[in-house]
């Protein structure tokens, strides 16, 4: 604790974003370029290094939050990125991407803004990269036992790095052509850069891990061959199966799944296209779904040029504070966030009718109706009570060119053969039944990540892909030094 009265004296702040009306005329992340080392080691001399840290809790990692905290309030961004890295193998991508649990457990939270952990660890990771701390880490030896893991989001590539570095020789089965998953194609460019996830893959490409990419197993190649090519098999596809409206007029054109739209704009950012065929430029937007899928909509429709865009959340409006009888400390609370993308909307006025920035909350869709071409041209919806059942007298219409449902995933998608050819089991959700060991109904087959826990975030993804390579190396060698910091029944602290 290099300053004991950092929390008393120095009030929170976070990275400052760049203006509105620059960021939305590219597609470079929101922050503002170099503005976080300066303002960080102070920032790290607010954690108390409380004698029970509920930060490690909170977050599924078992991140050492307090003891990176003290090294960069000192400035040692070496021992700070050693100790960071041994718990997660990907820093620079949790610290964009997740929505920090890890700092509604801070105890500082209990009745002061959280410490910004964060910010403090994407700190670290970027330092780490531009000092040169995070080397390939090859093995010493290889044990001549081989592990095809399929899927190459934060679960697989988690699991692959693990299992190299312990002498396995690994191979990642990728679907799509590029690497990352949903990382890849799902996350904007403005949320995460993809360097920083190519940076990623050379380093484990350079420690010894294969990539096959376009490679959709159980349609490219059996399930079944690939299983008898490897001494393990891991399965890591994440929950794909997006969630459907069951409303009349879902079969117009122009009403899409988030997942449709998203990769093209993604795709267009790679090269691959100069404008996306589901373009937002000069529509009227409505997203259907609140979450972080639907935000990522939201930003990407302004940038793209949309006329409007609103965006319809079944919930009400959380309260700005958390609720300590229903969600105490430290839990996750359910309270108004403003996203980068929510900040956006608001400053633009895209969605003028709405609520707040560009959210209607307490909505619920009844319907589309389109033009003579079979073209949507109208959403109509009503308010919902608590229950989410409709209030008389409060039907409404927007107008919407361009639909996006964002309401998340069920399960695994079966569409490609792979569940199916090996006879996996399923459990009544959808998603795939393992046992104590991540291991399927299968011998030497093994499922994490999304796959089997269903639709979650990106740190409990990594910390399900270091646990499941220490559960194969334990398969295969009969014993593992490889560190699992979950179980497979493991959920996030709740009330």
């Amino acid at each position: 604790m290099a300053d004991p009265k950092g929390f008393l004296s120095t009030p929170r702040q976070e990275w400052p974003r760049r203006p509105v009306e620059e960021r939305v005329r590219d597609w470079d992340e929101v922050y503002v370029p170099g503005a976080l080392l300066p303002i960080i080691s102070k920032q790290a001399d607010r954690c108390m290094d409380c004698g029970v840290p509920f930060c490690h809790q909170a977050c599924p990692l078992g991140n050492l939050i307090p003891e990176w905290n003290d090294l960069v309030s000192r400035e040692d961004w070496r021992a700070a990125s050693d100790r960071l890295h041994a718990t997660n193998n990907f820093p620079e991508f949790t610290g964009r991407l997740c929505p920090a649990p890890c700092e509604a457990g801070c105890v500082l939270a209990i009745n002061q803004p959280a410490v910004t952990i964060k910010n403090v660890e994407c700190a670290i990771a970027d330092r780490a990269w531009e000092e040169g701390f995070a080397p390939p880490r090859p093995p010493d030896r290889l044990s001549g036992r081989t592990v095809a893991v399929i899927g190459s989001g934060p679960t697989g590539l988690a699991a692959a790095q693990q299992l190299t570095r312990a002498g396995h020789t690994v191979a990642v089965y990728e679907k799509d052509d590029r690497l990352g998953g949903l990382m890849r194609y799902g996350i904007p460019e403005f949320k995460m850069e993809k360097r920083h996830l190519e940076r990623r893959l050379e380093q484990m490409r350079a420690e010894g891990t294969k990539f096959r990419t376009s490679m959709a197993v159980g349609r490219d190649i059996g399930a079944a061959e690939l299983r008898a090519r490897h001494d393990a098999l891991v399965i890591a596809t994440g929950a794909t199966a997006w969630r459907e409206l069951d409303v009349p007029g879902r079969e117009l054109a122009g009403v899409h799944q988030a997942m449709e739209y998203l990769p093209l704009a993604n795709r267009v950012c790679e090269g691959d296209l100069e404008v996306s065929p589901l373009s937002a430029a000069g529509r009227h937007v409505v997203i259907v779904g609140g979450g972080d899928t639907g935000a990522d909509c939201l930003g990407t429709a302004v940038r793209e040029g949309a006329e409007s865009v609103t965006q319809l959340d079944i919930y009400a409006q959380p309260g700005a504070e958390r609720d300590e009888d229903a969600e105490p400390w430290p839990t996750y609370p359910k309270v108004y966030r403003l996203s980068a993308a929510h900040q956006e909307a608001g400053e633009l006025r895209t969605a003028p009718a709405a609520d707040a920035d560009a959210r209607l909350f307490a909505a619920s869709t009844l319907r589309f109706t389109g033009d003579e071409d079979g073209h949507v041209r109208e959403l109509h919806l009503v308010e919902v009570d608590a229950g989410r059942r409709p209030l008389p007298g409060t039907e409404r219409t927007l107008p919407a060119d361009l639909v996006l449902l964002a309401l998340g995933f069920s399960g695994p998608d079966r569409g490609d053969g792979l569940i199916d050819q090996l006879g996996i089991g399923l459990a009544p959700r959808g998603t795939i039944v393992r046992d104590s060991d991540f291991a399927t109904n299968v011998p030497g087959v093994f499922v994490a990540g999304d796959a089997a826990r269903g639709q979650s975030l990106i740190v409990w993804a990594i910390a399900e892909g270091r646990a499941v390579a220490a559960a194969v190396d334990r398969r295969l060698t009969g014993s593992s030094r490889l560190p699992a910091p979950i179980g497979p029944y493991d959920r996030p602290m709740t009330v």
